[in-house]
């Protein structure tokens, strides 16, 4: 899945509420959409204006076969990191941070 494909399919799932998060050490610092210090529309805002030049996709590092998408881009004078992958029909966030 390319970029555009990523970028739309994830908007969607931030539009429809179809978001998880993964578990993980140091939540609170990693993923600030899971504890709510940024809200779904911020980071819809952030990925509608990030570019393919801030994209990258490398497989999961727990299973190989799920592909995990990464956006680095700088939004409102932050520069943000957005790590996410699907699992049908939702999107699992594993990092929302600056």
């Amino acid at each position: 899945m390319g970029f555009k494909d990523s970028k739309r399919r994830v908007i969607d799932c931030l539009n429809n509420g179809l978001v998880l998060h993964e578990q993980r050490n140091n939540i609170n610092i990693k993923n600030l959409l899971a504890v709510g210090q940024v809200s779904l529309d911020q980071i819809i805002e952030i990925l509608r204006r990030s570019r393919g030049d801030s994209y990258s996709t490398s497989p999961h590092h727990y299973d190989a076969n799920i592909e995990v998408h990464v956006v680095k881009t700088c939004h409102s004078d932050k520069d943000w990191y957005i790590k996410w992958y699907f699992i049908e029909p939702n999107s699992i966030f594993i990092s929302v941070h600056h």
